[in-house]
């Protein structure tokens, strides 16, 4: 039975289906505050009984898991309570007294700027900040002209369809945990270091993923608790998270501001780029959000030669959940800003916007002062791009928006993967988890033609952390890369083992007997490759989007499994077009959400699925599969694309998203 086909036939293991003997349910009792002081808590368990934080982060202002005289954000986890079953440890919630005292909350990067500070220790309400590139006086670079805009993309939240969650079970001296994660291996790390247990006394179990988008990749303070609950207790513990609650506590993405200036010649060569980039960052520092700002602030300058740049990033602290991993971490948002400045440039020199990216892109490789190494000249790709649209006619007659950009994998330190041959069947495992991006169609692929074996004899089996104890983790586009590339040199480890012990390699032989093969693949840099996006679309009196067309035009290496593509594609640009006209988290004055469902946050469904135009070439990559990633690449090309499709339409410039349905109709 394939990976699908269990799906299909009712035999998937998600967390939901875990049923252990004696289990408890925990329900978490949470601020309904934005701010407040904590004075009293009266019931449940509570940070006295676990006074810990969390661990995958470094510095001051980690969030503790359970609050501590204060609470910063609402929906932050106050105390804990558990019950036969979900009904029970609910009802069990209106036991435990909590006594609040609200105080004045920072529910915006703008507020930020002007509330006295969070924490007394900070300057003003900056958590931190980075300083890149080199500092430039105007006088110092030649220049005709110069454009600035301040540009906003709201928080947004991952929404995957199952939503995180934890089993705990701690039972003769083991802690025993089965969790829907992008990365077991990195869970373990947060578990052990959270609660100070030795490695040994902790198993990490995958089980089947309902969807990721980066949320779970990270370790959170609930999965401390119910662990932490199941050894005070000695039974199980699970924990499900509602979807009130994913809005409310879980990490969120994006909720960057960029104020950017770029500064060009007559002839749209641009000769300098300084400007400012905020976080909002949340009460707390999670190592997420240096990775978010981080991929924001290094890769501004995309696919563009610009040989000065200047850019502070900093993280600005609010009263909401803390800010984390959402499909690109930072890579959309670096991309996104930079692509709508070059659309301003190109409307304040009345250019065509494909000819100032023409001037501006790569001819050859080229490390910018930001730090971003591009690989690859860019120039070419997008002039071969441009005329597979047939760009300059479709502009004469649609509104058309593009992108040019860079997609940075994060392909380093590699990846693991183990091999166990065992009863005439090839059982697979790899370090990275998989979460539905449909991992099982490249495996089954690459492994076939590397051993010979015919593919319904090959399964990727869901591991554990004593299954595959080193791993790093599916995130970043890389999995094809990384995963296809340790799978190749399992496969040839596989067979030099064969052959040592029987003198040669067949499949017959390598069926015939049991063999165990663990490697690892190590890659000491982030590859990265170009890509093109085009998109067209037309808006009615009333503000609708009447028609929206998608242009692809991607470089993906060797592709390993082209119907795993076409997937991809088409659901990453449903996700990038809701980011762009309806996903969001909005706030009330007082720091509440009131985006309490995931109608309420703007995800788009089937209906909403654009005409399509995706063109796939062939440029293989150096990792040994040849393969480039793709995950990420409609968040980071699309979202600019349309805004500049719609704004065509519009008498004003489009610099916030999400752009609502009103906004497009008052504007036409």
């Amino acid at each position: 039975m394939t990976y699908q086909e269990r799906f299909v036939n009712g035999k998937g293991r998600y967390l939901d289906d875990i049923d252990l003997d004696g289990m408890l349910y925990m329900s978490l009792v949470r601020s309904p505050y934005a701010r407040a002081k904590v004075k009293k808590v009266e019931g449940g368990l509570t940070s006295k009984d676990l006074k810990a934080y969390y661990a995958l982060a470094e510095g001051d202002h980690k969030e503790p898991v359970l609050a501590i005289d204060e609470v910063n954000y609402q929906g932050q986890a106050v105390a804990a309570v558990f019950g036969k079953n979900r009904y029970e440890s609910e009802d069990l919630l209106s036991t435990v007294n909590v006594e609040y005292e609200p105080m004045d909350a920072i529910h915006s990067i703008d507020d930020a700027k002007t509330k006295p500070p969070m924490y007394k220790d900070t300057a003003g309400n900056v958590l931190s900040q980075e300083d890149i590139g080199v500092k430039f006086n105007e006088k110092d670079i030649q220049y005709d002209v110069k454009v600035t805009d301040t540009i906003l993309l709201d928080r947004v939240s991952a929404n995957p369809m199952e939503t995180r969650g934890i089993v705990a079970d701690y039972r003769d001296g083991i802690l025993n945990v089965y969790l829907p994660s992008q990365s077991i291996v990195r869970s373990k790390s947060g578990i052990v270091n959270s609660l100070g247990l030795p490695p040994e006394k902790v198993r990490v179990f995958l089980i089947d993923n309902g969807g990721a988008f980066g949320v779970k990749a990270l370790f959170y303070p609930e999965y401390i608790i119910a662990c932490y609950a199941s050894m005070k207790y000695g039974k199980p513990v699970k924990w499900q998270e509602t979807r009130t609650e994913h809005l409310q506590a879980c990490h969120a993405g994006r909720g960057v501001e960029g104020t950017l200036t770029l500064y060009a010649k007559k002839d749209g060569t641009i000769t300098g780029l300084d400007g400012e980039v905020l976080l909002d960052n949340g009460p707390y520092f999670v190592d997420a959000a240096s990775v978010d700002l981080g991929n924001v602030i290094h890769e501004i300058t995309g696919p563009y030669f610009i040989e000065k740049a200047h850019i502070v990033g900093k993280y600005m602290l609010t009263n909401k959940a803390p800010n984390g991993y959402y499909r690109g971490a930072g890579k959309p948002e670096a991309s996104i800003l930079m692509e709508r400045m070059m659309d301003l440039l190109a409307d304040k020199l009345n250019m065509d916007i494909a000819d100032v990216r023409l001037k501006n892109a790569l001819e050859k490789p080229f490390k910018s002062p930001l730090g971003l190494d591009v690989n690859y000249p860019t120039k070419p790709f997008l002039e071969d791009a441009l005329k597979y649209f047939n760009y300059r006619e479709l502009s004469k007659k649609e509104h058309v928006g593009i992108s040019l950009f860079i997609l940075d994998e994060d392909t380093a330190p590699g990846e693991s993967a183990r091999i166990i041959v065992k009863d005439g069947k090839v059982h697979t495992y790899m370090g990275g988890n998989v979460s539905g991006q449909g991992h099982e169609m490249f495996v089954k692929s690459i492994l076939s033609d590397e051993l010979s074996v015919e593919q319904d004899l090959i399964s990727l089996d869901l591991q554990d952390t004593e299954t595959l104890s080193t791993g790093v983790g599916t995130w970043g586009s890389k999995s094809a890369m990384t995963h296809g590339s340790v799978l190749m040199q399992a496969a040839e480890e596989l067979k030099q083992q064969v052959k040592e012990k029987y003198g040669k390699y067949s499949p017959e032989i390598l069926l015939k007997h049991d063999f165990d093969q663990t490697s690892f693949y190590k890659f000491d840099y982030n590859d990265n490759q170009v890509n093109f996006n085009l998109v067209t679309s037309k808006i009615n009196e009333a503000g609708d989007i009447e028609s929206l067309k998608v242009g692809c035009y991607y470089d993906l290496g060797k592709v390993l499994n082209m119907t795993n593509v076409m997937g991809q594609t088409e659901g990453g640009a449903l996700q990038a077009i809701g980011e762009v006209l309806s996903e969001t988290l909005r706030y009330s004055e007082e720091g509440q959400l009131m985006t309490t469902s995931i109608t309420d946050a703007g995800v788009l469904t089937a209906e909403h699925t654009p005409e399509f135009d995706i063109k796939i070439v062939e440029n293989p990559s150096v990792l040994k599969d040849g393969a480039k990633g793709l995950g990420e690449s409609p968040m980071i090309g699309i979202p600019e694309g349309l805004a500049r499709s719609l704004e065509t339409q519009l008498h004003t410039r489009i610099n916030v998203m999400p752009i609502t349905r009103e906004f497009l109709s008052r504007n036409l």
